[in-house]
């Protein structure tokens, strides 16, 4: 176990990658069932019980499939922002500043526009089951995610620079 422990806590790059995609995973579950409290509350005739919103294919509403996407997405992001300044990034205070956690929440924006687009596409216009466009934009978008956050907010350069 502790050999585990010091692998997530080394200060490299694939440290931090191993941290996100673990904040990442508490994120996408939070926002997994966000989106399935919206579907069973919208449609409860619709599944035998709760449990059931996660084997999909009952054919939920656009409105509820747009709504728990997006509400989902918007409470796992701020779950995110709090694990990844706590647990992810090396920074130094930066981003938890007001200005840093609107423009983690721009860069957010970004990831939920992808997120909204594809369930759109591929959910409410092709016919994908919810879940398999879910779980396939939540990898997607993670890397986006990653990659933005990386580059832009949490970048040292950047801090050196100024």
């Amino acid at each position: 176990m502790d050999k585990v422990r010091s692998f997530i806590n080394q200060k490299s790059l694939l440290g931090e990658i191993v941290r996100f995609v673990l904040v990442g995973g508490i994120s996408t579950v939070v926002d997994f069932i966000t989106m399935a409290v919206v579907l069973y509350v919208d449609s409860p005739e619709k599944y035998d019980s709760f449990i059931n919103v996660f084997f999909g294919s009952q054919d939920p509403s656009s409105f509820a499939a747009l709504l728990g996407t997006g509400l989902g997405f918007s409470i796992g992001v701020v779950i995110n922002y709090l694990l990844s300044i706590l647990f992810v990034f090396n920074e130094n205070g930066k981003v938890r500043t007001v200005k840093g956690f609107l423009l983690f929440t721009l860069l957010s924006l970004g990831g939920l526009l992808l997120h909204e687009g594809g369930m759109w596409l591929f959910h409410i216009k092709i016919g994908v089951n919810e879940w398999i466009v879910k779980i396939i934009l939540t990898i997607v978008v993670m890397a986006y995610n990653f990659i933005t956050r990386r580059l832009i907010l949490f970048n040292k350069k950047t801090e050196e620079k100024k």
